[in-house]
């Protein structure tokens, strides 16, 4: 089980532009953990976005409970599989 859920929706604007957006609930933790954790999906995005991710498109990450203790090369690589496998689609 990945620590994120990754929706992702073309715009169909016509507009090639890679968005991005975060949300981390209260179940997960307190504001301290929650701010965490957006913080290092923001990292993931910097790296990967640009590479692998869908032009035109709208990118959610939502974290889960298990994406807070989990390492950064682990959420990195898992990130990488959700993209590719939305690429595939």
């Amino acid at each position: 089980m990945p620590g994120f859920v990754l929706l992702v929706r073309p715009r169909e604007d016509g507009d090639e532009a890679i968005r991005v957006g975060f949300t981390v609930t209260k179940k997960i933790g307190n504001a301290v953990v929650r701010n965490r954790m957006k913080r290092r999906f923001r990292a993931l995005a910097r790296e990967l976005m640009p590479v692998e991710g869908i032009g035109g498109a709208d990118h959610v990450l939502i974290g889960r409970q298990s994406g807070v203790e989990r390492p950064y090369a682990t959420l990195r690589d898992e990130l990488a599989k959700a993209l590719a496998k939305a690429r595939r689609r």
